[in-house]
Formats: structure tokens, C-alpha cells, sequence
């Protein structure tokens, strides 16, 4: 059997990489213009290499009875890894993906196909202009994962955005984001702030390094208008690799405190990593 190569290939926002993992088979890490986008392994789709990625997927674990399939609206499509381990987890789950970089899907179904019976549907748009089309009620959950480069684009962090995704959500359904900062977390703070104007309960998982204000990293965010499971995902994340803890109620009201939520007008990118912090040699 020939070994698998990497793929380079110059997409619409960058240049994409497509790296195989030397450990496992037919794993593979996508990357754009260096910032690690996605990892996946063909033949085990539950397995979530990233620990965001992990801390998306247990929550994703949790809205729901195992097994029981979703309507999932994912804002960011990558090399499509939630996509398809919602897919095996949860099968018979109708999953809309919006991605801006058409040139990147291709490359993506190119060379790491979906099963055929995955039931994921992907969709060439910008994230916002599709969410504001998309129909009322008609999501049980909306994933946005949405970088450009390693920076969450502006418009999708104000009041008005997260009013958006509130109305496309269903009586029940909850809203998780990718976000990443830093101390003094002025931007993680706003999306706090943002987000509770909207949502009655929030979550909060990253690692105690990132809440502490040790290093720059990823935090998970989770909204709801209703109590999420969290002694469960307290539990789920205290058993990764990288721990990670779950703050909600008086400490996501501590953080939040001063914040404001974020109009359109004033809307601002999530700050730039600091070198290194997510690049990829």
C-alpha cells in the first residue's frame, strides 16, 4: 500500500495542508497557512484529536439522549471533524455545514470523503449571511467554529449575531462556539457579556492554565435558556488528557462582570495569538 503524502493546494482564504498522521492510519491534519484547522481519522470518526474539539464533542454528548439524532447547524466547516462525529454518534442527524471557503471543501471531500448515508450537507457562504436566511426553530444545535486565519471574524461576536442564532435555535436547543483569548480577556468577557444578554444560562470549559491567565488557548463556550448538564461535563473534561474546568453561574457573573454586550458598530476580531501559540511546523 503507498504511503499516504501530504497536499498542499492554495484555497480561497490561504494555503490549505493536508498532513497524514504517521500514528494512525488514515488520520489527517488539515492546515491553513499554518493555523491547525481540523484533524480526522477516517476510520475513527469519534475520535477527537484537539482538545476543544473534545470539549465541543462532550457537550455535544450531553444536549441529548445517546444516540438520539439532532438537526445541528455548524458555522465552519474545516475538514468537517464534529460533522462526522455526530454522524457516528448520533446517526440519522440531518447536519447543515456553512463554510466561506468553497476551494477548501473541495479539497476536503476530494480527499477525505463523507460517508454517503452521513446525512451532512454543506453549504458555500459566509457564516452570518446564512444564519440571518436560515429558518426559525429549525436548529436543536449551532456550532460556530468559525476562524479567519486564528481569529474569530468580527461579525460573529455582537448582540445582533447572537440574536440570530437564538431565534434559529429551538425551545431546548443550545449554542456552542470555538473561542480563544487571553488575560485580560477583554475579548472572552464581551462574548460573555454578549451571550447572557441573550441566553439565560452559559458554560464556560478551558483549561485552568487558560482561566488563570497563564497562556493564551481555547475556551468553549455553551448557551442555553435552559440548565446544561455540567456535574457531567465537569466530570467528562476532569478526564481528559488536559483537564479542563467548568465554570457557570457566580463565577461566568465574576467573569462577566464590566462587560458589555458587543453592537455590530463596535465589533472587533478575537485578538491575534501570540507566535507559536497554535502554529504547526
Amino acid at each position: 500500500m503507498d504511503e499516504p503524502i501530504p497536499v498542499t493546494r492554495d484555497v480561497d482564504h490561504g494555503t490549505a495542508k493536508l498532513m497524514p498522521d504517521v500514528d494512525r492510519e488514515r488520520a489527517w491534519l488539515l492546515t491553513v497557512d499554518g493555523a491547525p484547522q481540523s484533524y480526522v481519522d477516517l476510520d475513527v470518526p469519534e475520535h477527537l484529536e484537539f482538545e476543544y474539539a473534545r470539549r465541543l464533542g462532550h457537550v455535544l454528548d450531553t444536549v441529548a439522549a445517546p444516540g438520539l439524532p439532532l438537526d445541528v447547524l455548524h458555522l465552519g466547516g474545516g475538514a468537517l471533524t464534529l460533522p462526522r462525529y455526530l454522524a457516528a454518534t448520533r446517526p440519522g442527524s440531518r447536519q447543515d455545514v456553512v463554510e466561506a471557503d468553497r476551494a477548501l471543501l473541495d479539497l476536503v471531500v476530494e480527499h477525505l470523503p463523507l460517508p454517503p448515508d452521513a446525512g451532512i450537507t454543506l453549504h458555500t457562504a459566509d457564516a452570518r449571511a446564512w444564519l440571518e436566511a436560515a429558518p426559525a426553530d429549525s436548529a436543536d444545535v449551532l456550532v460556530a467554529d468559525v476562524f479567519g486565519g486564528s481569529r474569530v471574524p468580527a461579525h460573529l461576536t455582537s448582540l445582533a449575531y447572537a440574536r440570530e442564532a437564538a431565534r434559529v435555535l429551538r425551545e431546548g436547543g443550545v449554542y456552542l462556539a470555538n473561542l480563544a483569548d487571553a488575560t485580560p480577556f477583554t475579548f472572552l468577557r464581551s462574548q460573555l457579556a454578549t451571550f447572557a444578554a441573550v441566553f439565560e444560562e452559559l458554560v464556560l470549559i478551558a483549561e485552568p492554565a487558560v482561566l488563570r491567565g497563564r497562556r493564551f488557548g481555547n475556551a468553549v463556550l455553551a448557551a442555553a435558556h435552559h440548565p446544561l448538564d455540567t456535574p457531567t461535563l465537569a466530570r467528562l473534561t476532569a478526564s481528559d488528557t488536559f483537564p479542563a474546568r467548568v465554570e457557570h453561574g457566580p463565577r461566568i457573573r465574576e467573569l462577566t462582570a464590566g462587560a458589555h454586550p458587543v453592537r455590530d458598530e463596535e465589533a472587533v476580531p478575537s485578538p491575534e495569538p501570540p507566535g507559536g501559540a497554535f502554529g504547526v511546523g
